[in-house]
């Protein structure tokens, strides 16, 4: 006599960071995207089907001021000390860029927020740019030879640290489903649309069912995997707020740095059915608009099966690190690291999981 084992488990899980802290979303780029890609499987054989995409979208609305040679009466020759101690500089500061031509300074761009910030701390006490302000190092240069202008930043993706008022997301998912045999039954369908989103919304969103059953010891193996990872440097409230009506209870929206993920596993799965639902948000036009991502899934024997149950291994994984600042300050002043995992293996009856995280700013 074989004897089954059954799980029946249902747990709905929901991280809802809210409308209280955290993140705010990049901005949508001029140029957009959409893709649909659909796909519809009955095959009784091999089968190997695969999606991935990979999404990184970085903002700012940062003010620089550049000063730019327009005249070589009177430009300014660069010490050896001052062509070290930019580039030292430009190398730990983003928006911080120059550019020299045999020595001469040809033009330098500095964001607003650094103007009244000690320039250049290590360059030699005998230098004449020891101890200015990059305000300081601007104003020192010819007027009749450099141009002063205004402008604004408005974010590349880079390596570096991120400057005021900047914000990136970063975007994974992946899928698989691998049979050596069997008669598969699949229906999926994937959407992404680039631009900005409002709350309900997705930029991304997968949507999935499959009906397995093994033949002659036959099995299905299938995996996916979702990640959002939100990261951003303080903003001035009044640049992220689209709303006429909306009021905000500080001056200055905090960085932050969060990373959420949700995953499942199908293994040596033999039958059943198995529907799954994702979606991720992480574009929108203003800071009241939440990041967020969702994942949902759900085993079930195969309809009319004899055994009444669905035969394998399921496992699913969701976790999250969350860094919060306050004010204007570049150091966290609330962590939070979390994980929910779950493995079912044999006769299940019923196996449902599912997931919601978002989070954005209180206004």
């Amino acid at each position: 006599m074989i004897k089954k084992i059954v799980f029946e488990m249902v747990l709905f899980f929901i991280l809802l960071s809210g409308i209280v802290s955290a993140d705010r979303l990049p901005y949508q780029v001029p140029e957009n995207q959409k893709i649909s890609i659909s796909t519809i499987i009955d095959v009784v054989g091999f089968v190997s089907d695969s999606s991935s995409m990979s999404w990184t979208i970085d903002y700012s609305e940062t003010p620089v001021t550049t000063s730019t040679m327009s005249s070589l009466s009177g430009a300014h020759n660069l010490t050896s000390n001052q062509l070290t101690a930019l580039a030292s500089a430009k190398s730990s500061t983003s928006g911080l860029t120059y550019s020299v031509d045999s020595g001469v300074l040809s033009s330098i761009t500095v964001p607003d927020y650094l103007l009244d910030d000690l320039a250049l701390p290590d360059i030699a006490s005998t230098d004449p740019w020891w101890g200015m302000t990059w305000r300081g190092i601007l104003d020192s240069l010819d007027s009749s030879s450099y141009a002063e202008s205004e402008d604004t930043l408005t974010g590349s993706i880079h390596d570096g640290k991120l400057i005021p008022g900047e914000s990136i997301a970063i975007v994974t998912f992946a899928d698989s489903i691998r049979t050596n045999g069997g008669h598969l039954m699949l229906n999926k369908d994937l959407g992404f649309d680039s631009q900005n989103k409002g709350n309900g919304l997705s930029n991304l969103e997968v949507e999935k069912v499959l009906t397995y059953e093994s033949i002659d010891g036959s099995f299905l193996v299938g995996s996916e995997e979702w990640s959002l990872d939100v990261a951003g440097n303080f903003a001035d409230t009044d640049d992220s707020i689209r709303c006429v009506f909306a009021s905000a209870k500080s001056d200055v929206l905090p960085a932050f740095c969060n990373v959420v993920k949700a995953k499942s596993e199908l293994i040596n799965f033999n039958s059943g059915q198995v529907s799954t639902k994702g979606g991720i948000r992480a574009v929108a036009a203003s800071s009241d608009v939440p990041a967020a991502l969702f994942y949902q899934i759900a085993v079930t024997p195969v309809s009319g099966s004899s055994s009444g149950f669905a035969e394998g291994t399921v496992k699913t994984s969701f976790a999250g690190s969350i860094m919060e600042a306050r004010g204007d300050s570049d150091e966290p002043s609330a962590t939070n690291q979390w994980s929910d995992k779950a493995s079912v293996s044999g006769g299940i009856k019923n196996f449902q999981k599912s997931f919601g995280y978002e989070s954005g700013f209180s206004l």
